[in-house]
């Protein structure tokens, strides 16, 4: 499907959210060295934010590195540290070019001062763009981003600047990451695996799920358009019924 003739489909997603998955097993299947699976990976986003930006869509959120990833080689997560930064430097320029703004979600104690602070100026640097939002997760899970509210709204509590009995979800999700972004409207894991690894639990909530078996390395925007086409066609009741929707869209 061409650029064209997606944007003038009726509904292009605000917000779309993307698990990379695969970049190891591409490695592996194509015989390359260790860690070049990542370094396909990295360089098959690229294409994907300026389709994105050329179509219409808002916000692109990508998961570079969760929680758990911690858990990977010490050899292997050095390898994606590394490599995130290398992306960072990489993508100012784009940024720049293309009026992106850069974000990053996820738990940055844990990562190295250079890391942080690369990822704050690359954010500053980037603040000012509003073509579209390119937000990478590093360090990042769902469940750790629900606790990290309700901490902050304990905090509001505690200091008596919240009653209790008010907390409501939008209260909740006002201090969630991305709360000031639109909700994801479409969530895609590629490489095979079905489920969405405690990425975005909140914001996805009522997101359309896309799972195809195409590794992230090899994944492009004709597989995209083809997912857009289809969520275009989907009809999202949030709860109501259909003729509720229809009459709510005359």
């Amino acid at each position: 499907m061409t650029t064209q003739i997606c944007a003038s489909l009726p509904t292009i997603p605000k917000h779309i959210a993307i698990i990379m998955d695969g970049n190891n097993r591409f490695g592996k299947s194509k015989q390359l060295a260790t860690g070049a699976g990542h370094v396909a990976g990295k360089d098959a986003l690229d294409p994907i934010v300026e389709h994105c930006l050329a179509i219409g869509v808002q916000a692109l959120t990508v998961f570079a590195f969760s929680s758990e990833n911690w858990a990977r080689p010490k050899d292997e997560v050095d390898l994606l540290m590394r490599l995130l930064s290398q992306t960072i430097y990489e993508q100012l320029p784009r940024m720049n070019q293309y009026r992106i703004r850069l974000r990053f979600i996820g738990d940055r104690s844990q990562l190295s001062d250079d890391l942080a602070k690369l990822m704050a100026e690359a954010e500053a640097k980037t603040a000012h763009f509003d073509a579209m939002t390119l937000v990478i997760a590093i360090s990042y899970g769902g469940q750790w981003d629900i606790a990290n509210a309700a901490k902050k709204v304990a905090k509001q509590v505690e200091a008596g600047k919240l009653c209790a009995d008010s907390i409501d979800t939008q209260t909740i999700g006002a201090q969630l990451e991305l709360a000031d972004l639109p909700p994801v409207d479409m969530l895609i894991r590629t490489g095979g695996e079905y489920r969405i690894s405690n990425f975005l639990l909140w914001q996805a909530a009522y997101a359309e799920l896309f799972f195809t078996p195409t590794l992230w390395p090899e994944f492009g925007c004709d597989e995209l358009d083809e997912m857009i086409h289809i969520f275009a066609g989907r009809e999202r009741r949030f709860g109501m019924t259909s003729e509720q929707v229809q009459k709510a869209e005359r």
